[in-house]
Order: structure tokens, then sequence, then C-alpha cells
């Protein structure tokens, strides 16, 4: 049932992904290469990270909650034993510089 659960929300995101991917201009999309924490988070905590990130407007909110991410992500990393790259990529700046937060 687990199984049937995680590729329902899988197969959602991806939809989701295709879907907005033609609707318009740019999007950031998250990935295992851009989102610190990736191989931490569930696949639903993914598409929501995302959605998130896509619903700001305002750089400094923006920068606000992937901070808080990255140590949500810091945490879980040191509970489970994992060590995580030092350099954190913030998904607000490659935003602003597309035009996309002010």
């Amino acid at each position: 049932m687990k199984i049937i659960k995680t590729t329902l929300i899988a197969t959602f995101a991806a939809v989701l992904l295709a879907s907005t991917a033609m609707a318009g201009p740019w999007r950031w999309t998250g990935n295992q290469r851009n989102t610190y924490g990736w191989q931490l988070m569930t696949p639903q905590e993914r598409t929501e990270h995302q959605l998130k990130l896509r619903s700001f407007t305002e750089y400094n909110a923006c920068k606000e909650y992937a901070d808080e991410h990255h140590k949500q992500m810091e945490e879980r990393a040191k509970e489970k034993g994992i060590a995580m790259p030092l350099i954190k990529r913030n998904p607000c700046d490659m935003m602003k510089a597309k035009g996309m937060l002010k």
C-alpha cells in the first residue's frame, strides 16, 4: 500500500511539473542537484517545497523560508548521521535573477 501511495504522489508531482512547465515562462524546478536535503525529503515534501518556493513574490520572504528549510534538512541529516554538502544553493537567488522575485 505504501508503494502505491508513493507512486501516486510521484506521478501527481510529475504531471504537475509537466503542466506548469508548459504553462508559460521559466519556473524554478527542484531536483536532487539544486534542492538542499532532497534525499531527506519524501516525494510529497518535495512537491510541497517546490510549490511553496514558487508562491513567493518577495525575495526576503523566499530567503527566510529557504534558510529555515536548510536548517530543517541539517537537523534531519544530523539525526540520520548523514553529512550534508557545505555549499547550499539558494533557489531565491536564481528566481530573483530570472525576474520572478522583487
